[in-house]
């Protein structure tokens, strides 16, 4: 069953279900006033018998006129005695004069069925010196009332018939409006799907609500996002097909060379085989620099433990010091600086940027360990050539070089800044570059104190 019939069903279920309600309540409502009204008109003229009776001083029960004067062509009135039964009476419907006595001693009204027609029976008692003498009766057809109540259950039923066609049209109609971006999100992805080729859903300049806005915004964006990934997979596999090409190919060349006249030629067979060498050791780095990136994209890449980053960055500090003879500065606020997050990835994060520190600068090499009330901050400082302010926004791409002349000489493969980037990420962190040319570098990056 579709959305769009289960709400209007529903709709429409709870609506007879209230019209229900609503007309049970009207209709006993309206019966309990006008029954009452009528019981109160009866109840007046009774009063007025009584009252005639007492200005009489209780006596001339038989008189006409007592009641005469009060009677009405559906009703019927007659006085009691205890001692005589009916003294006066008047009223021309045998029915309501045949009506059986009822209990003098009490005020007493009551609802009657006769012939399948209501009547209202009241009974008054009597009292002449403080002794009960008999009573005053009454009865009232409702004839008039019924024919109202049958109006009534038919004007109900009419407008509740009628209510209830509106909530289906207006229903359907409305959540026709209401689905209509939800089947062009489903009509999108079925072209999608046949077609291969990603489509944002269009509003029809139509005022959808904000939840259905929101929807074909998410809609929208995931599109873009998959859009923007498919197209950095297919950048991915173009700039990792032609970072493979560059080595393959002096691989292959130098491999022939040997063919042809390095058997021969010692010279030219050690040359070969140092190549050959170096361009395989590229390749590895370059895959293992791509694995790891690949790696790095899995949710539970992360492991999160509680470690101190002090002590990380001066034991990388001592290695990479010893290494390459370079003089990597160590300064920190305090001698423990405890932080959340993978212990081994913050390593391979500074190894990261260290080693491109000492790539691309002769100068000593600064790092700057910070702890505040926001988090944890991690700076790493080189002296070197620097990076033009144009290059900055794309220094964390993947295989972006700032000089692709110069990674021949570094062996850099423009991966690391990118592995960099997502160790960052994964730790909900962020990163600022401060660059000139020829004044340096500094790179910092800040992890927020809930981690």
């Amino acid at each position: 069953m579709t959305l769009r019939a289960r709400f209007t069903l529903f709709t429409v279920f709870w609506l007879i279900f209230i019209l229900i309600l609503y007309n049970i309540f009207v209709y006993f409502f309206v019966i309990r006033v006008t029954t009452r009204g009528e019981l109160q008109l009866l109840a007046n003229k009774a009063d007025l018998v009584v009252e005639a009776l007492r200005k009489q001083g209780m006596s001339r029960y038989d008189d006409p006129k007592l009641l005469t004067d009060m009677y009405n062509a559906n009703e019927m009135l007659r006085i009691v005695l205890k001692d005589k039964g009916v003294v006066n009476k008047v009223g021309i419907d045998k029915e309501l004069l045949n009506l059986p006595l009822g209990n003098p001693s009490a005020l007493k009204s009551e609802s009657l069925q006769v012939n399948g027609q209501r009547i209202i029976f009241l009974t008054v008692p009597l009292y002449e010196d403080g002794t009960l003498v008999g009573a005053v009766e009454g009865a009232r057809r409702l004839t008039v009332l019924d024919s109202y109540i049958q109006i009534l259950v038919s004007v109900l039923a009419a407008t509740s018939a009628g209510a209830i066609v509106v909530a289906i049209f207006g229903t359907y109609w409305f959540t026709s409006r209401m689905t209509g971006p939800i089947s062009q999100m489903v009509q999108t992805m079925r072209e999608i799907d046949r077609s291969g080729k990603l489509h944002r859903v269009k509003l029809n300049g139509r005022e959808e609500s904000v939840e259905l806005q929101q929807l074909v915004r998410a809609f929208n964006e995931m599109i873009d996002r998959l859009d923007r990934t498919i197209e950095h997979q297919k950048q991915f596999v173009a700039d990792a097909s032609h970072e493979l090409k560059t080595p393959l190919t002096v691989i292959g060349s130098y491999a022939d060379m040997l063919k042809r006249w390095g058997r021969d030629n010692e010279a030219v067979r050690d040359e070969a085989i140092e190549a050959i060498g170096k361009e395989t050791e590229r390749l590895q780095k370059l895959t293992r620099s791509m694995l790891t990136l690949a790696e790095a994209e899995q949710d539970d890449w992360v492991s999160v433990s509680r470690f101190n980053v002090t002590s990380v960055v001066k034991e990388l500090a001592e290695m990479l010091g010893t290494t390459f003879a370079r003089d990597i500065r160590v300064h920190s606020s305090n001698q423990s600086v405890p932080m959340r997050g993978d212990k081994d990835k913050i390593r391979q994060l500074l190894l990261i940027l260290i080693d491109n520190a000492i790539k691309y600068s002769k100068e000593p090499i600064d790092v700057r360990v910070r702890q505040d009330k926001t988090g944890v901050k991690l700076e790493v400082t080189d002296y070197g050539i620097g990076i033009p302010e144009g290059e900055i926004p794309y220094l964390f791409e993947r295989f972006y070089r700032v000089d692709s002349a110069r990674h021949r000489l570094t062996g850099g493969s423009g991966l690391g800044l990118s592995i960099a980037k997502r160790i960052i990420d994964l730790h909900e962190g962020s990163v600022d570059v401060f660059s000139k040319p020829s004044s340096g570098t500094t790179i910092s990056i800040h992890f927020p104190r809930t981690l």
